[in-house]
């Protein structure tokens, strides 16, 4: 099974990072590869490795759950609060019930096993949506508005109330009860408990966390704290699983987010060590599912199967999106953005899908098709058009760095003349940039009245940034202006000087003084 993992780790990144190259999302890749290994490809995967899957899984909703709640706004919550609650429900609802009308007539379903191929086919997908919804809010689109946070929130409520419903319905199923409409009278109740218990094991989750953490600090490194909260977090969903009363995967994220409000700095350190983590996650999650999807099966509903996800879609999601953002300061691209924002499906469907026809349930292989087609539908495309539709639909604010993981590379600038008075820049820049793990632009402008040995230079260089990512660039003509234009082309964000002259003929303290005063970005001065 280790041979299993290696191959699934390598040839799923180089698949994911092959179609990245192509402009087309990553995670296309890994399910393809993962068909192409599983059953319906080569077949080289083992029984045991297909088995662990659903652990797996698991630990990647966890993961992205997390990452989800460290990157919630607490004042876009409470401006959007209504819409992301009617998010939560609405579209679910109404999805639901035209999927449910549409298996009956197109299906011959009744209607207890119209609902649970509605419940399955409605929950929204968090491995999809939330890297994406978090993406924007790092590139400033909807933040205005809270969007993105309004949409992940009520994702999030949405699996809660149809995972709910499901449970209950292969409850009834199993134990072979009559189904009417009685057996729904404690759904609200059980709906209300598991959110409000799934909250309260949240906080109690951030608490025990900021205690041990950051009040006894217990972990002496960000990788120790996020190895720690991961834990602590799996536990919860774990227990969850074993004791339904509460929602695991809700306490996870509320978790996350009253992390930022009790410890803000944590909460920094903790994102970015989820954010490593799905990076290795996402690679197993989409590889497995790819791996368990079963072609063979998708041929004699595949019509069907496309109409019934085509129009729950169209009418049942819309109406709900258009009932979920009626009154509110949303205008008509912001609604429409919805349709490709929150349709995705893979995680809860390629988790439950085969449970009907495990059960022996009648249109258990029907249910399981189009749970798969949904995923090798919607999944690809939804992560495909979230970044593609943002800038078309959404207005874009300003960034808040405190919410989300800023994924841009810090380039910094040192401009040097010699090998002697650059040393001491030099060996002060590779400190910042070892710190901050950062690209390095060395620049030196050639003066036609001084010689300058570029061989010096460049072997000075090879000795003091050996471990640094840096480029060495030769230019000529006027040094405060040609530093200045460099910095520009480059995009730097910050330019690292010598406090004497980079030219000895050069009034002392002239060049670094003219790129002070006229810099847009950060200049620091080094004594050298």
């Amino acid at each position: 099974m280790l041979l299993d993992y290696v191959l699934i780790l390598i040839l799923g990144f180089f698949a994911g990072e092959i179609v990245n190259k192509l402009k087309i999302p990553s995670l296309v890749g890994m399910i393809l590869i993962g068909i192409i290994l599983g059953s319906q490809g080569v077949d080289i995967l083992t029984e045991s490795a297909l088995e662990s899957a659903s652990a797996f899984r698991t630990l990647a909703v966890m993961i992205i759950l997390m990452k989800a709640g460290l990157g919630l706004d607490r004042q876009k919550l409470q401006e959007q609060g209504s819409v992301a609650l009617r998010l939560g429900f609405l579209p679910a609802i109404c999805e639901m019930i035209a999927i449910t009308f549409l298996a009956m007539n197109l299906l011959s379903f009744d209607l207890p096993t119209g609902l649970l191929l509605g419940c399955l086919l409605s929950a929204e997908s968090p491995a999809v949506i939330v890297p994406g919804m978090l993406k924007l809010k790092s590139l400033g689109w909807g933040v205005k508005k809270g969007i993105p946070d309004a949409i992940l929130t009520g994702s999030a409520l949405s699996d809660v109330l149809l995972l709910l419903i499901f449970s209950l319905l292969i409850a009834l199923f199993s134990t072979g009860a009559d189904f009417n409409l009685s057996s729904l009278q404690l759904l609200p109740f059980q709906l209300f408990l598991q959110i409000i218990l799934g909250l309260i094991f949240g906080w109690l989750l951030a608490k025990f966390l900021v205690f041990i953490l950051v009040t006894k600090k217990v972990s002496s490194s960000a990788v120790y704290d996020t190895l720690i909260t991961a834990s602590f977090a799996l536990f919860l969903v774990l227990m969850a699983s074993e004791y339904p009363f509460f929602s695991g995967y809700l306490a996870v994220m509320s978790g996350g987010f009253f992390l930022i409000e009790f410890a803000p700095p944590l909460g920094r350190r903790l994102r970015q060590g989820f954010d490593s983590l799905w990076k290795v996650a996402q690679i197993f999650l989409f590889v497995l599912l790819g791996a368990n999807i079963q072609l063979d099966i998708l041929g004699n509903t595949l019509g069907v199967g496309l109409v019934i996800i085509l129009m729950g879609t169209l009418v049942g999601r819309m109406l709900g999106w258009y009932l979920s953002t009626w009154g509110s300061n949303w205008n008509g691209k912001e609604r429409l953005f919805l349709l490709p924002a929150n349709s995705a499906k893979a995680t809860v469907q390629a988790a439950v899908g085969a449970i009907p026809l495990g059960l022996g349930i009648d249109g258990g292989e029907e249910i399981l098709a189009i749970a798969a087609l949904s995923i090798l539908i919607t999944a690809p495309l939804g992560a495909w058009a979230i970044p593609t539709f943002a800038p078309r639909l959404l207005q874009r604010g300003e960034v808040d760095p405190t919410k989300v993981m800023m994924d841009n590379k810090i380039v910094l600038l040192t401009a040097i003349s010699d090998s002697v008075e650059g040393k001491g820049v030099l060996t002060k820049t590779a400190e910042m940039a070892r710190r901050s793990d950062s690209k390095v632009i060395v620049l030196h402008v050639i003066q036609s009245d001084i010689s300058s040995n570029i061989d010096t230079l460049k072997s000075v260089l090879g000795q003091i940034l050996a471990d640094i990512d840096y480029q060495f660039l030769v230019r000529e003509g006027s040094i405060p202006e040609t530093i200045l234009r460099v910095a520009d082309d480059f995009r730097v964000s910050e330019i690292v000087m010598g406090k004497r002259n980079i030219h000895r003929d050069i009034l002392m303290g002239s060049v670094s003084q003219n790129v002070l005063e006229n810099s847009l970005i950060p200049v620091i001065i080094i004594d050298n």
